[in-house]
């Protein structure tokens, strides 16, 4: 039997206990450690992805756990291995898939969202999803590899290189992570966030955090850069301010970077666009490689995962942490699915 979180509707989860799901060929059943809330997640709670997700569901895709059981053909992998799971299934008949941008299918699938997910302490997955954690990563922190793969791949986009002035606009995890791989490629980086827990979070990590309720960022953003504006700014916020001020913050052929789920339309300047010749690019998810080297930042402590992680919460408890994460004051919220092994 396996103990989950299932999302019933109407802002509601319940957690019960359902047979654990044997894994066919090419499948693995991994014992889940932990698995972390995350701004999708929450949609899914307010009701905004219902669409998509089929009630009951079990949600959750961010994770660390060990594999417990192999299917049949199963190679590569050992019961006990470390491992994390990039959550995507790409049909391979696509414009996108033939043109190798597999993560973006046409008609992709979201594990966690367009089918079973991660708030369970088993799940079975396809082989062929799993990603190895070095054995001296522990899984606590093996939860925020998919958050830091994101972060990885936003980076990647922007093509933002070292020397460059960059600006994150919301300071939530995803966020945060960015501050941190654009760190480690050599920007500097600044970041624009309301909450004051998160604001300290990004002192704590070493960053300047504006608050724009009491300093203009487009006003700290031109002293900083003197005069020139941001080469890249990210947007992590989803909101329609963090829009509204993102193209007024960058430099001219600056880069702005689409990254929060907006999930109505947001005015754009687009004059501001045609008079520096902007740039605006989405960064949705991530691929195999940005996986590979999120795990590379998270063992070597360039993502520090410690400094994200507000709370662990009992999957029992899985109402009360979606409470505190809408509450905000937090910022990466994990729920122990099996005790914390």
């Amino acid at each position: 039997m396996t103990q989950a979180a299932l999302y019933v509707g109407n802002r509601t989860f319940t957690v019960e206990e359902r047979p654990a799901v044997p894994p066919g060929p090419g499948e693995v059943r991994i014992a889940v450690a932990y698995t972390g809330i995350c701004g999708t997640d929450l949609h899914v709670m307010h009701g905004a992805m219902d669409h998509r997700v089929t009630v009951p569901a079990v949600i959750g895709h961010e994770m660390a756990g060990r594999v417990a059981e192999l299917g049949a053909g199963v190679t590569g992998w050992r019961v006990g291995d470390a491992v994390t799971v990039m959550p995507l299934a790409w049909c391979g008949r696509c414009p996108a898939c033939r043109a190798g941008d597999q993560h973006v299918c046409h008609r992709l699938t979201f594990i966690g969202v367009d089918s079973p997910g991660a708030m369970q302490s088993s799940w079975t997955v396809p082989a062929e999803t799993l990603v190895g954690l070095p054995e001296g990563l522990s899984l606590r922190h093996g939860a925020l590899i998919e958050p830091t793969a994101v972060a990885v791949h936003d980076v990647r986009r922007s093509r933002l290189a070292a020397g460059e002035h960059a600006v994150v606009i919301g300071a939530g995890p995803v966020g945060l992570l960015i501050a941190c791989v654009a760190r480690s490629v050599g920007a500097a980086v600044v970041l624009v966030e309301l909450d004051p827990h998160r604001r300290d979070v990004a002192a704590r990590l070493g960053f300047t955090a504006v608050d724009p309720a009491t300093t203009d960022p487009a006003d700290f953003v031109d002293g900083w850069t003197g005069g020139a504006g941001a080469a890249v700014v990210f947007e992590v916020s989803g909101s329609a301010g963090g829009v509204r001020t993102a193209t007024g913050l960058l430099a001219v052929r600056g880069r702005l970077v689409v990254v929060g789920i907006h999930p109505v339309p947001r005015e754009v300047d687009l004059h501001r666009v045609f008079w520096r010749e902007l740039e605006i690019v989405g960064a949705r998810v991530y691929r195999r490689d940005d996986f590979t080297e999120a795990v590379r930042l998270l063992a070597a402590g360039e993502a520090p995962a410690a400094d994200l992680i507000s709370a662990v919460v009992p999957l029992s408890d899985v109402a009360r942490a979606f409470d505190a994460l809408e509450r905000g004051g937090v910022v990466k919220i994990l729920i122990d699915c099996d005790g914390g092994r």
